[in-house]
């Protein structure tokens, strides 16, 4: 096991990563930006070490300046935690180049893994199929080309980035004529995000759901599927609430449940074929009538891991550390199984009547439900922080646990009305997406399990 660590993260997973370090007595290094040099991460480190001025490219994502103070620390092994450079084969190869461990996949998982269109020729040749799309990169310029592509899989169709995640550079397109605009716009904004300005079309299912699977491995060949979350509460490709199991129709009874286990077959092979290490999410889009294809492997940790954790008893960040000391999954591990219902949803500074703008400002007051037990509270925040325009305007995730899924839904929903949290902006009151989560809950949709990834945008259009 380690002795210490250095997090090369701020905000909400700093704190969760230091805590579980905490627990198992491992020291914890802090970086951090002009901006954070009160935040909770900081002042719950053991050591910290400032990296630069508050625009990520300057600080969080100065390979340099993470690997310069693991060194300057002494810190054993990096923790990525999640975005920023928790993908980067280069982060990951300076890491191991000096010396240090990475806690996260291998070099070759993060190259197979973090170009979307490697990814599919990947789940191919296992015999997993993606949507039907193109084979290979898209110039946005070759509109003519893009044009034909799209003829042949059939509107409509995603335009979408080939580096990095998280529902950035991507377009659904249901009209040709609106396609340049759309491959300009992803290409744009991949090579703003990633650094990439590639992009690949796909066919777009209309009331799709968004599944997931969560897996371990460790570097003796184990490879475990940790049940699968249920992610289609969405604004602008990104999730607000999710939860595990999943609800879904298709994955009831008998033949759900033999779906649902093929499923994880499909996860795990998928990843054994690069020999994967550490956690990890298998990503899948699925129809209304259960046909589900294979979308991307996010090569990391989660946002959404806590619901995982609160069904399957299995500390993820925990497991991380050990695989990456060389440990193999304990059988335990190995032998879990999944009981109860878990839901989150994520607390934002936005306004879901204006199209879920962010609404930076400082927290004039936040009192959250009492925690413990079947309610967790994961936040990097606290009354007085400033929610700042240089990070995502994530607050908190709440997560909610119950022997049911109505059980895990009225707790989540009691939890959130005892939150009382008061944001100021530069012209006064602002916003959160407090109040929309609880109309989310309280949704016939939500409650039936019968909602889909156009949901939440359509719910917020209909209470404005």
């Amino acid at each position: 096991m380690f002795e210490k660590i250095l997090i090369a993260n701020r905000g909400e997973i700093a704190c969760r990563v230091a805590r579980t370090c905490k627990r198992l007595g491992i020291a914890v290094v802090a970086v951090y930006s002009d901006a954070d040099a009160n935040a909770p991460h900081v002042r719950m480190a053991d050591e910290a070490v400032r990296i630069g001025p508050p625009p990520v490219k300057d600080s969080y994502l100065s390979m340099d300046a993470v690997i310069a103070a693991a060194k300057q620390t002494g810190a054993r092994a990096i923790h990525p935690g999640y975005g920023l450079l928790s993908e980067k084969e280069a982060f990951c190869r300076a890491v191991n180049d000096a010396g240090i461990v990475f806690i996260g996949p291998r070099p070759e998982a993060l190259d197979a893994f973090g170009d979307k269109i490697k990814a599919r020729e990947v789940a191919k040749r296992v015999g997993v199929s993606p949507p039907p799309g193109t084979d290979g990169p898209i110039a946005a310029d070759d509109v003519e080309f893009a044009t034909r592509e799209a003829e042949r899989i059939g509107l409509p169709i995603l335009v979408k980035a080939a580096g990095g995640g998280g529902g950035i550079g991507m377009q659904i397109v249901e009209d040709l004529g609106k396609l340049p605009r759309a491959l300009t716009a992803c290409s744009d904004r991949g090579k703003s995000a990633f650094g990439d300005a590639r992009v690949y079309l796909e066919r777009y299912m209309r009331a799709p759901k968004h599944i997931e699977v969560q897996i371990l491995a460790d570097t003796h060949g184990n490879v475990v599927a940790l049940g699968e979350r249920e992610c289609s509460v969405q604004r602008r490709h990104q999730k607000i609430v999710e939860e595990s199991p999943s609800p879904a129709p298709f994955f009831q009874g008998e033949a759900g449940e033999a779906k649902r286990k093929d499923l994880f077959e499909q996860a795990k092979r998928i990843v054994q074929s690069v020999g994967y290490v550490g956690a990890g999410t298998v990503e899948f889009v699925a129809s209304g009538d259960g046909e589900i294809f294979f979308l991307e492997v996010n090569a990391r940790l989660q946002v959404e891991h806590c619901v995982t954790e609160m069904v399957w008893g299995i500390d993820l960040v925990e497991q991380q550390i050990r695989v990456a000391a060389g440990e193999r999954l304990a059988p335990e591990v190995l032998a879990a199984e999944g009981r109860g219902h878990s839901i989150e949803a994520r607390v934002y500074a936005e306004d879901p009547a204006k199209k879920f703008a962010p609404q930076p400002g400082r927290i004039a007051k936040l009192v959250w439900a009492p925690a413990g037990g079947d309610l967790r509270i994961e936040t990097g925040v606290e009354e007085g922080s400033e929610v700042t325009p240089f990070y995502d305007p994530m607050i908190a995730k709440v997560v909610a646990s119950g022997r049911s899924r109505a059980e895990a839904i009225a707790r989540l929903d009691e939890a959130l009305a005892l939150t009382t949290l008061e944001l100021v902006g530069p012209a006064g009151q602002a916003a959160t997406n407090l109040p929309f989560l609880r109309q989310v809950l309280a949704s016939e949709a939500f409650v039936g399990g019968r909602y889909d990834t156009l949901f939440a945008e359509a719910l917020a259009k209909e209470k404005r």
